[in-house]
């Protein structure tokens, strides 16, 4: 008779699931795609501006909020984005935030005034800075580290490097040949797609909960300063520059150490 053993072996820590093979080259389409369309949509924007102001009725400075509204809710959430990917399972988050910002494009594309148009690209960059790190994140999950990480870290890097020319380019054919309502019309079916196959193409992630109480009071610093900083960069040209205005933003770039 053989005796039972006295204790189980300890249980192992399962790897995160990886998509299977065939799915690898999808995932990295939907990355690049949502990279670009992120990228693509700051330009592609400013080529409409002159369109839009005649449109909707806006003041030459108002006109700068179209962008800037867009890069400081960016700069300013992207550590809150990349910690809900972590929190909640990027996947979803990923889709969440890719939904959010085709709906804001939706919403810009219908803009009737000003304020309307303002907050839509408010809304976009909230979901941009969703989107932006959970996609990264999702690159480095799905490509094992090696030949085939490097290389999609090279496709993710060229994509977005020329976002900014296809922005001007596709910005200036619809502009020219469509309307300017389309700039925002455009983001609606990529968006749409990206949200249908990330689910059949990336591994869903288990949502990760800090075990031990977390120093909110620091976090919430450190997004308040970046968001200070993007800010700081948001300055229009005809507003002069004081050297006190040109050292303030760096203080609170220390809260992010």
């Amino acid at each position: 008779m053989i005796d039972a053993p006295s204790s189980l072996p300890a249980k192992t820590k399962s790897a995160p699931a990886r998509p299977r093979r065939s799915h690898v080259g999808w995932a990295l389409i939907l990355i690049a795609l949502a990279q670009l369309m992120i990228v693509l949509d700051v330009t592609i924007v400013n080529v409409s501006l002159p369109h839009v102001q005649s449109a909707l009725g806006f003041s030459g400075s108002g006109l700068e909020w179209l962008v800037n509204a867009y890069a400081l809710t960016f700069g300013g959430l992207l550590l809150l984005g990349g910690r809900l990917g972590d929190l909640l399972g990027r996947r979803s988050v990923f889709i969440a935030g890719v939904l959010l910002f085709a709906a804001a494009s939706l919403a810009g594309g219908f803009a009737t005034s000003a304020a309307w148009l303002v907050a839509t690209r408010v809304l976009q960059g909230a979901g941009a800075a969703v989107v932006a790190p959970t996609a990264l994140s999702l690159l480095m999950t799905t490509f094992v580290e090696g030949t085939s990480r490097n290389k999609a870290m090279g496709v993710y890097a060229a994509v977005s490097a020329a976002g900014n020319s296809v922005g001007l380019l596709l910005g200036g054919v619809l502009v020219t040949y469509v309307s300017w309502r389309w700039v925002f019309f455009v983001n609606m079916p990529v968006g749409v797609l990206l949200a249908l196959l990330a689910p059949r193409v990336f591994a869903a992630s288990q949502s990760v909960l800090p075990a031990a109480s977390t120093c909110w009071e620091r976090s919430a610093a450190r997004r308040a300063s970046l968001c200070w900083c993007t800010a700081s960069r948001t300055r229009p040209p005809t507003q002069a520059v004081s050297p006190t205005g040109v050292m303030r933003p760096l203080s609170p770039r220390l809260l992010l150490r």
